[in-house]
């Protein structure tokens, strides 16, 4: 019997049953393990250690068939047009060519919004962008704002409106020489309002708890009440959110 063994690297891509499935050492992890990165679309074969690759590639081509399941699971990726109806913080907006600049309006006695200057002749992707990161910065400010009164955080952090893949939010508490600092992504301007502030609120309660231990989901529930409808609804639709190109 052959004792050679494959040389793998963390990082390194492998073609396995025709899935595409990223190899990552994580010395955090307790065992071999797949995953789903639903957001990059991809499978991940996670190993304790860069000496257990060959171990867990092994363990890949047995979960193959779970992995393409779960993959084909995933919504495809849904192109900006005009005149799609998006929804912003829950509230319908339609893309328009119309307007100089890229900018959210209400219409009065209209109940959704417009999202005007979206290019002409085809949507410019970057311009919607750009509007919705402003609307989310303008919104997750005030509700930002709103929960550290309520916490009695004397000093706001500062926020950062980014389009993070792994996570929705992360906080960084006040350090020597540094301000507290909470990252958002802006496409949970695409879910319904009290889901992001659910987001808001989370990363507001790591000021207080750094850990998600009982007294930190207690912060939480005292700031949106039950988390756990909208933890589910972010597992459940939070695809479909970073799907939109």
């Amino acid at each position: 019997m052959s004792l050679f063994r494959a040389r793998y690297a963390d990082g390194e891509r492998l073609d396995i049953d025709g899935l595409s499935v990223r190899l990552s050492v994580n010395p955090r992890a307790t065992h071999i393990s797949v995953r789903i990165d639903r957001t990059r679309r991809e499978a991940v074969a996670v190993s304790p250690s860069a000496r257990r690759l060959a171990d867990t590639v092994a363990f890949a081509r047995r979960r193959a068939a779970w992995m393409s399941q779960r993959l084909a699971e995933i919504p495809a990726p849904v192109a900006l047009a005009f005149e799609r109806e998006i929804q912003v913080f829950g509230r319908p907006c339609q893309l328009t060519p119309d307007g100089r600049r890229a900018r959210l309006v209400q219409t009065p006695g209209v109940e959704g919004l417009r999202l005007t200057g979206c290019g002409q002749g085809e949507i410019d992707a970057q311009l919607v962008v750009r509007a919705l990161k402003g609307e989310a910065r303008r919104v997750f400010a005030e509700r930002i704002a709103r929960h550290c009164q309520v916490l009695g955080v004397a000093a706001a952090p500062r926020l950062s409106v980014t389009d993070t893949r792994s996570r929705w939010g992360s906080c960084t508490k006040a350090r020597a020489g540094a301000a507290a600092s909470i990252r958002l992504s802006w496409r949970l301007a695409l879910a319904p309002f009290a889901v992001a502030d659910y987001v808001a609120a989370h990363e507001c309660g790591h000021l207080i708890e750094a850990n998600h231990g009982p007294r930190f989901w207690a912060i939480v529930r005292d700031l949106i009440g039950d988390p756990r409808p909208h933890r589910s609804w972010l597992r459940l639709h939070g695809p479909r959110l970073h799907a939109l190109r």
